[in-house]
């Protein structure tokens, strides 16, 4: 591991703390790229208007036209955080807004597969819908699209996903990622977007006189939902999306915010009055999830929209005992992932370029999940695959894959299709995640492809694990309110939390249940406790550690510690 520190940039550093922002926050958001003070403004009149989002207006226009005619809507979510906060954002939204029937469906993971599929349209047109919104998913569903057309709906997408070679034909799209669309914010999520298509329709319904700006309802009521969802997609956190989630936390530490929320941080344990991006990304976003993965994510949805505190604990602690499933199952799968994957090189090499593993006993619930540890551990663009479990597609395998930064995975998988033709069934995604499905034939052409692909796209600077840190900590801000501080404030994918690095002393260092290491440091001059979650293999008494600052409370006692990210080799 080669722990690199970031560069930051003094005249930058400076405005900020010229501005009065604490010069550690200030050194640190300047060496991610903050240049002016603005950019931190995380004020609701500082978003980007909806009417640069391509399609937002017609779709205002499209869903005014819908409710002055109470015709029938219907979302089609997907089944992941994103999604389940998507469509919650959406029936809340219109409801708000007047609709008087609002349904939504969610595709069954394993039976359905992603996204909007002929079958799905039968089913919504079955539900006697007029319009078919999709949320999260859509972009690439050219045949479910034009399937719901004939069947007479009309057909709204909103999406963030990357397009492929041909768009739908859907009535309007609505997606950051579509072509022509100058939309600075490419990295909405897909809660995101459908937040943006609910603000131009409240503009569009005031045009038309519903209501007046003091009269109109309080959309942001819904930003916890929107923080939520852009937060556990690990979405890039630009300056937009910072605005989004920022405003988010403030009202969920408000305490305002939907009751299966509020449920969803007593299951977790977790304080909401201290929410963080942490909380979100780490505490709900996986249970919210583990529904989609083990379950029917129509739990998470109904979690999400109900008003009902005692309904939403009951739900809230279905999804926790769900998680706590999925933990264990993830933990087996990991087990067995890591021994095939050690498997393909030598003790001593380096792995193959591009890791992909199946078994038939996988889930293919949690394969996004192993795939994202596999690749952390060996650094490898990696592919975990489980035998599909819908009717009539045993033969196929369905894969899930993460990336590193430099290797476009989505990209690599259009390489992989021109050159192995009828490998990939499906296949869609972003740079850093990725999903396919293969039969389970071609699973050897298609590893040997994607490895090829790899060995061409991947050089040795890219190969070499590198960590971004923060460099070494002054010592006068090793205190517990600085560690609130830097809690409070919006880190996440693309702004990445703090790592400082430095040398430090190893004063003792033990075991502790088995795999992690408590350790006690000396930190310029000073002691201090540390520990490494995971961890066995001591350390010498002088090393280059990054390190994570974190508030251990003891006799009722709050004191610094360190959590060990890495180590020079």
């Amino acid at each position: 591991m080669k722990l690199l520190v970031r560069d930051v940039p003094p005249r930058s550093a400076w405005a900020l703390e010229q501005a009065g922002i604490h010069p550690l926050l200030a050194r640190l958001y300047a060496a991610r790229g903050v240049q002016q003070p603005d950019e931190l403004d995380d004020a609701l009149g500082k978003l980007l208007p909806p009417e640069l989002l391509l399609g937002a207006n017609a779709a205002a226009r499209l869903l005014a036209d819908a409710l002055a005619q109470n015709q029938r809507l219907c979302i089609v979510a997907d089944y992941d955080c994103d999604g389940a906060t998507a469509c919650a954002v959406a029936v809340r939204g219109l409801r708000m807004l007047g609709a008087q029937n609002v349904r939504f469906l969610v595709p069954d993971r394993v039976v359905d597969g992603y996204g909007l599929t002929p079958p799905i349209a039968q089913r919504v047109q079955a539900l006697g819908a007029d319009v078919l919104i999709t949320v999260d998913n859509g972009i690439a569903s050219v045949q479910g699209v034009a399937a719901a057309q004939a069947l007479g709906l009309k057909v709204l997408v909103t999406d963030h996903h990357l397009p492929g070679p041909e768009l739908p034909t859907a009535e309007v799209i609505v997606n950051p990622n579509q072509p022509g669309c100058s939309f600075e914010s490419k990295a909405l999520a897909g809660v995101g977007v459908v937040f943006y298509v609910l603000l131009a329709l409240r503009a569009e319904l005031r045009a038309r006189g519903a209501f007046d700006a003091a009269s109109q309802p309080r959309l942001d009521a819904l930003l916890p939902l929107v923080a939520l969802g852009t937060v556990a997609d690990v979405v890039k956190l630009d300056a937009n999306n910072r605005r989004l989630v920022a405003q988010g936390l403030r009202r969920v530490r408000a305490g305002a915010m939907p009751a299966g929320m509020a449920a969803l941080f007593r299951a977790a344990g977790r304080d909401a009055t201290q929410a963080s991006t942490f909380d979100l990304g780490f505490a709900l976003g996986p249970r919210i999830n583990a529904a989609g993965r083990l379950a029917d994510m129509t739990l998470g949805i109904e979690c999400l929209l109900t008003d009902d505190a005692t309904r939403a604990q009951a739900l809230a602690q279905e999804l926790d005992t769900i998680n706590r499933e999925r933990r264990v199952i993830e933990g087996d799968m990991r087990e067995m992932a890591m021994a095939m994957a050690e498997s393909l090189f030598e003790e001593g090499e380096a792995p193959p370029a591009a890791v992909c593993v199946f078994d038939p006993d996988f889930h293919e619930g949690v394969v996004g999940i192993v795939a994202s540890r596999l690749k952390d551990k060996l650094h490898r663009p990696t592919f975990v695959f489980a035998p599909s479990n819908a009717p009539g597609k045993e033969h196929e395998l369905k894969g899930s894959g993460r990336s590193i930064a430099g290797f476009h995975l989505r990209d690599a998988l259009d390489l992989v299709a021109k050159r192995a033709p009828g490998v990939l069934l499906r296949f869609g995604g972003h740079a850093m995640a990725a999903g396919c499905t293969v039969a389970e034939e071609h699973f050897e052409v298609f590893e040997a492809t994607l490895e090829q692909v790899a060995r061409e796209w991947l050089d040795e600077a890219t190969l070499q694990r590198r960590l971004d840190t923060d460099g070494p900590l002054a010592p006068e801000y090793r205190r517990t309110e600085l560690v609130d501080m830097l809690s409070q404030a919006v880190w996440g994918q693309g702004f990445a939390p703090p790592v400082f690095c430095e040398e430090l002393e190893v004063l003792s260092q033990r075991l502790v249940g088995e795999k992690h290491l408590q350790l006690k440091l000396r930190h310029q001059g000073q002691p201090v406790d540390g520990i490494w979650f995971n961890q066995t293999e001591p350390l010498p008494s002088r090393v280059k550690l990054a390190y994570r600052l974190d508030a251990d409370a003891w006799q009722g006692q709050k004191r610094v510690r360190f959590l060990i990210e890495a180590a020079e080799r």
